[in-house]
């Protein structure tokens, strides 16, 4: 992924189940802990907090996982 993802875009990932989608909800670059993982952001390896259109949940994912 190239271009920089800001808050409100809608992206696109993989998961065990097939594709979802989602918005995105905020760039972290710190870590901070998600349902009991820790992403280990850093303002060097951003994660992005993104929020599912299905179940409304919310997960952290690399910029490379994103679409």
């Amino acid at each position: 992924m190239a271009k920089e993802l800001k808050p409100g875009d809608r992206v696109q990932w993989n998961t065990p189940q097939g594709k979802t989608t989602g918005t995105v909800k905020k760039k972290l670059t710190s870590a901070r802990k998600i349902k009991g993982h820790v992403a280990r952001a850093s303002k060097e390896n951003p994660e992005y907090l993104v929020q599912s259109e299905k179940s409304s949940k919310q997960a952290t994912h690399k910029p490379g996982e994103l679409r």
